[in-house]
């Protein structure tokens, strides 16, 4: 095992075994983990203002609940076997994940490498309070030594990993970023993004930090293939229909219907959590929701090939 930290990406290798260097047909994923603390988003945020969270569980809890991650990404039960996977909210040593490293430790599990891009959050300020619909999560702690941020798990050696500042709004604590990088496939560099879109955000400066994100795409891809996956907050039917229109403009394609639910609070279900290519075919996809009590949010994932 190799564990490279930079001022912009750590990264860490955990491959014993070879695998295809240059595969024609893929298995991608996208996965929200929500930190590993589970599904209850808004269930938890009242406890935890009634002060019934019991704290002193949670390392044990997200230990948990990345090793049901791990099983879920290799068992091949709920979906096929991901070569690459790209995950949200991967915290590093923050007390609201236990202490755990996310992406360090799932990684780790799976025989993967790496590459971990943290948000970077402000110490000298205090953050704004968010809209009282999204203020059920709970918040790093100003003097919380942790981050989070985005992250890739890969079978295939990941090349000209980069961390992508996105503009942020609002509120300096609320900063997003994500993470670009390249693997081969069948000799063909293909280009991998990792994303956070804000839900804070209007999604007028959503859509801002997609085109962030298509920019830096076509300046290092060009015409070559391209996925875009993760987490973009699509949090109604016209922010759904408007993220779509405008990757599609672009020449972006998702095999998901608008309106697939890929995040669920009790009742409530959402199209957050999107897969998007150019230059590819997808061979089939789907939704795990049958993974577990992990996250809030359903992994997506998808076969593609060239």
């Amino acid at each position: 095992m190799s564990l490279m930290i930079e001022t912009d990406v750590e990264r860490g290798d955990f491959r014993q075994r070879e695998c295809a260097q240059s595969p024609q047909r893929l298995i991608v994923a996208t996965f929200n983990i929500r930190y590993a603390v589970g599904q209850r988003l808004i269930s938890g945020g009242l406890l935890r203002r009634l002060g019934l969270r019991r704290p002193r569980r949670r390392s044990s809890l997200v230990a948990r609940n990345i090793c049901l991650a791990a099983q879920a990404f290799s068992a091949g039960r709920h979906l096929p076997c991901p070569e690459v996977i790209a995950l949200q909210e991967a915290d590093r040593g923050t007390k609201r994940a236990g202490g755990h490293h996310i992406a360090y430790e799932l990684a780790q599990m799976l025989g993967m490498c790496y590459v971990h891009a943290a948000q970077g959050l402000p110490r000298e300020t205090a953050p704004r309070p968010k809209q009282w619909y999204l203020d059920f999560e709970e918040s790093i702690a100003v003097d919380d030594d942790g981050d989070t941020g985005v992250a890739l798990l890969s079978r295939l050696p990941l090349l000209e990993v980069e961390r992508i500042e996105l503009p942020w709004f609002e509120c300096a604590w609320r900063p997003r970023v994500a993470l670009a990088a390249q693997i081969l496939m069948e000799g063909t560099p293909a280009f991998i993004f990792c994303v956070h879109i804000d839900p804070h955000a209007a999604i007028e400066n959503r859509l801002v930090q997609h085109e962030k994100i298509l920019a830096e795409a076509e300046e290092r891809a060009g015409s070559r293939p391209i996925i875009i996956m993760g987490d973009f907050n699509t949090l109604s039917r016209r922010a759904c229909e408007e993220t779509r229109d405008f990757l599609e403009s672009r020449g972006y394609f998702s095999p998901q219907p608008t309106g697939t639910a890929t995040w669920r609070s009790g009742p409530i279900r959402l199209h957050t959590d999107w897969i998007f290519v150019r230059g590819l075919r997808v061979v089939r996809w789907g939704v795990a929701r049958s993974i577990g009590k992990i996250s809030d949010h359903w992994p997506v994932w998808a076969e593609v090939e060239l």
